[in-house]
């Protein structure tokens, strides 16, 4: 592996820490002896055009940093490829650095964590999900998250994660489920009535909801959540197990493994990694060992 490696900077990650968070990062890497260029770009096409770049040129790795958004961009130029991703987890959420078990909001120690795994060739191969040619993580969100994260996305205050709390008291308010039609693995078509379904390749998302918390980034296959009919009452005693994954015991959830999912439902919007996929339908698939993760 080239000496050579490109950070990959969000700089207004976290509300600024992805601009703080990349001279420690660096830091650390040139202290065990790595050369480091750092990739910024002047928006999110720019930026992984440049990321994708320096990969095709033979970058010794790719360190995002930045949230789960920077990481998801990452992905989009590493996946399928030798060259190991490295993560600096500063953002909001940091659910992909969580799942890997690197540190989180300590880019000192994120930067020497991998920084070591790069030396001594400690690199994991992981699974991927993907849909159409847009590759994710973490989570696959439809339903009642996913419209959340719409109505956050068009407020323009509050800022930061607050919104998104409005944004789901807001959701509440006009709450219902939706009709659902799922096929897993090319099999028979289900019609159900669901709040959400969430597909897990790794087990959380949001900041630590353990959504799918059976889900392993090495088995091949999704966890899929399936949050059924939920009056509002259920949904909202329920919602806080989420953080701890006890909510998978109650009976209105269930969870399939699969490594192909297709989603349909109407005025829904699957969003991965927090990222916009589009309207439904999606068909999502997990690829085995996808990306190689430097780290513990």
């Amino acid at each position: 592996m080239t000496s050579e490696i490109t950070l990959f900077v969000n700089p207004t990650a976290g509300r600024g820490r992805g601009a703080r968070a990349a001279q420690p990062a660096a830091s650390a890497l040139r202290a065990a002896g790595f050369s480091v260029r750092t990739v910024l770009g002047e928006n999110a096409e720019d930026a992984l055009t440049r990321a994708c770049a320096a990969v095709e040129a033979g970058t010794g790795a790719l360190v995002a940093v930045g949230g789960d958004g920077m990481a998801n961009l990452a992905l989009q130029a590493v996946a399928g490829t030798s060259t190991p991703l490295g993560l600096v987890a500063v953002g909001t959420g940091n659910d992909f650095a969580r799942a890997l078990g690197l540190p989180v909001r300590d880019p000192a120690a994120a930067g020497r964590v991998v920084a070591e795994a790069l030396k001594g060739a400690r690199l994991r191969e992981i699974d991927l999900g993907r849909v159409g040619g847009t590759w994710f993580g973490t989570v696959l969100a439809s339903g009642f998250d996913s419209r959340v994260n719409d109505r956050g996305n068009r407020m323009r205050w509050p800022t930061g994660r607050f919104k998104y709390d409005l944004a789901m008291l807001a959701e509440l308010a006009a709450f219902k489920p939706f009709p659902f039609r799922i096929t897993l693995d090319d099999g028979e078509v289900r019609e159900i009535e669901a709040t959400l379904v969430a597909v897990g390749n790794g087990s959380s998302y949001g900041g630590g909801m353990k959504i799918c918390a059976g889900a392993d980034l090495t088995d091949g296959l999704f966890d899929v959540t399936v949050v059924g009919d939920c009056s509002r009452r259920s949904l909202l005693r329920v919602f806080p197990q989420v953080y701890k994954g006890t909510h998978l015991g109650h009976p209105k959830i269930t969870v399939h493994r699969a490594a192909k999912i297709e989603l349909a439902a109407e005025g829904i919007t699957g969003y991965a990694d927090g990222e916009p996929l589009g309207p439904l339908p999606l068909t999502a698939e997990c690829i085995r060992g996808a990306v190689r993760v430097a780290g513990p």
